[in-house]
């Protein structure tokens, strides 16, 4: 197993997301050991997972997998037309005039940039369509699918970049669809190292996005109201990549809530992901894509 420093890899994206309303932190402070010893447990228990998750048939599993990294939705070339449509899309108040493809293939392809191809159940247009949608209003901004065909789209995934069975949806209105990736996505395995709860601070919330070129990964992590934010270490191996969240200057800098918040970190990696599962250090499993 070649195994690569344990190192800070953290390029902060410069403001936090989001506060999460709940009772997530007890005290500024009261949950973090001295900032070293803290280190020191992380890299250690990063050298564990690596190992363990390394000699294990989960990785194998998950280096031949289909696991998208980045949005699996594409919108028609140039994006919405008006902030009606945009806001009709993220509501998703999408209405469907006319009939959606019945009876098509049973599997869908995967064929990636770098190599490599899979076959997969395809999702149905119907199910596909039920993605997008959801309850609708009478107000007036909406978009009307008038049909759908199967086609291709492109889809980050930890493998690089893939070609993949999508729905092309036609929208009224426009000259180019609205695409859906039509694959299912692989099966994550489960993790054959128990999560360690001893080590104080809290696991990656979600994988943001991953570079096209899997060059980089960028993370949401969790931190204090009190602190200075997060920083994220990595942990590379020949089949993994192990990430732990610390938080800096745990002591505080002012009045402290019982909130957390979310920050986005983005991580640069030695070399490309090809294959290799993004794992928390804590829990041991590996960290979802959540866009």
């Amino acid at each position: 197993m070649n195994v690569r420093d344990f190192r800070s890899g953290w390029l902060v994206a410069g403001v936090t997301l989001n506060i999460v309303g709940v009772a997530l932190l007890s005290g500024c402070g009261s949950q973090q050991d001295d900032a070293s010893t803290e280190t020191d447990a992380l890299s250690e228990r990063a050298r564990e997972v690596a190992k363990v998750w390394d000699d294990s048939a989960g990785a194998a599993s998950y280096r031949e997998g289909y696991y998208p990294m980045a949005e699996t939705t594409q919108l028609p070339v140039g994006g919405f037309r008006t902030e009606g449509d945009k806001r009709a899309y993220n509501n998703r108040n999408i209405v469907l005039a006319g009939e959606l493809p019945n009876g098509e293939s049973e599997n869908g392809d995967v064929q990636w940039s770098g190599g490599g191809s899979a076959t997969l159940p395809l999702v149905s247009a119907s199910d596909s369509y039920e993605r997008l949608s959801g309850p609708k209003s009478d107000g007036p901004s909406r978009l009307t699918v008038t049909g759908a065909k199967l086609g291709k789209m492109e889809v980050i995934t930890s493998r690089g970049p893939a070609t993949v069975s999508a729905w092309l949806f036609s929208l009224e209105g426009y000259d180019t669809p609205l695409k859906q990736a039509a694959v299912a996505t692989s099966k994550v395995p489960g993790s054959p190292i128990k999560p360690d709860r001893s080590i104080a601070g809290y696991p990656l919330n979600r994988i943001a996005s991953v570079s096209r070129d899997t060059r980089s990964v960028s993370v949401v992590a969790l931190h204090g109201s009190c602190d200075d934010g997060v920083e994220v270490d990595v942990w590379e191996t020949e089949a993994s990549v192990v990430m732990a969240s610390t938080v800096k200057n745990s002591g505080g800098n002012g009045n402290c809530t019982k909130q957390a918040k979310m920050q986005r970190v983005t991580v640069p990696l030695k070399s490309p992901l090809e294959g290799r599962a993004i794992l928390d250090a804590r829990t041991a499993r590996p960290v979802p894509y959540k866009g």
